[in-house]
């Protein structure tokens, strides 16, 4: 793993629980970052049957 990548965690809204793990790379443009947490987002809200607005995501800083 690229130590540029940025870490980003999903979380479930209602819970408060991460549900998900994932990583993007830095050469992403802000735009293209932003297309691909909402595409992950959605199968991890269909992946665990719950509204995808219920899941929202945070980068994960060290």
């Amino acid at each position: 793993m690229n130590t540029a990548d940025k870490h980003f965690k999903f979380i479930n809204s209602k819970t408060g629980y991460v549900i998900f793990y994932s990583s993007l790379s830095t050469t992403l443009t802000p735009n293209e970052q932003k297309a691909e947490l909402d595409k992950i987002r959605a199968q991890v809200a269909t992946k665990n049957r719950i509204n995808q607005e219920t899941v929202y995501w945070e980068e994960i800083k060290d």
